[in-house]
């Protein structure tokens, strides 16, 4: 597959589809595409997935957003996004890159493990206090907010 991963220079041309699979809060998602920066993942003129990037802090960065087409799914575009927002983020000079994910979201858990990351702590009840519906995913309430982060200077991912 021939991928590209580009800035989008216009949030108003954001792939809200794709943003929406991630997070079902079109609120939230516009409060940090106004804050942040937002790279599609393009194969030829289709656009497969998204991340956005937001300074934080001085010298962190986060991860707020990441996500793939369905049809794309399972095919490690992922990964490669999670690592391409990682490479952006070290290139903006951040120290620590951050990513939060839901208690119930298994298989992104999984990802950012796998890319570096380390569980650093649970905001309980987050998506409780934040959304205004009930989220479940894989069978299990979506409640907490598992945040993980990565020491840039140690970046090292795991090989597939």
């Amino acid at each position: 597959m021939d991928m590209s991963i580009d800035l989008l220079e216009n949030i108003q041309d954001a792939p809200y589809d794709l943003l929406l699979l991630a997070d079902p809060s079109r609120d939230h998602i516009n409060e940090y595409l106004r804050r942040g920066q937002c790279y599609v993942a393009a194969n030829k003129h289709e656009v497969i997935g998204v991340f956005v990037l937001l300074r934080t802090r001085p010298g962190t960065m986060e991860i707020m957003n990441v996500a793939v087409r369905d049809k794309y799914q399972g095919q490690g575009i992922g990964k490669k996004l999670v690592l391409c927002a990682i490479g952006k983020a070290i290139e903006q000079q951040a120290v620590t890159i951050e990513i939060g994910t839901g208690n119930s979201s298994l298989s992104q858990l999984g990802l950012y493990q796998k890319c570096g990351f380390r569980i650093t702590g649970v905001d309980r009840d987050f998506f409780i206090r934040h959304y205004d519906e009930e989220i479940v995913e894989n069978g299990i309430p979506c409640r907490d907010m598992i945040r993980l982060s990565l020491d840039a200077g140690s970046f090292h991912p795991i090989p597939s």
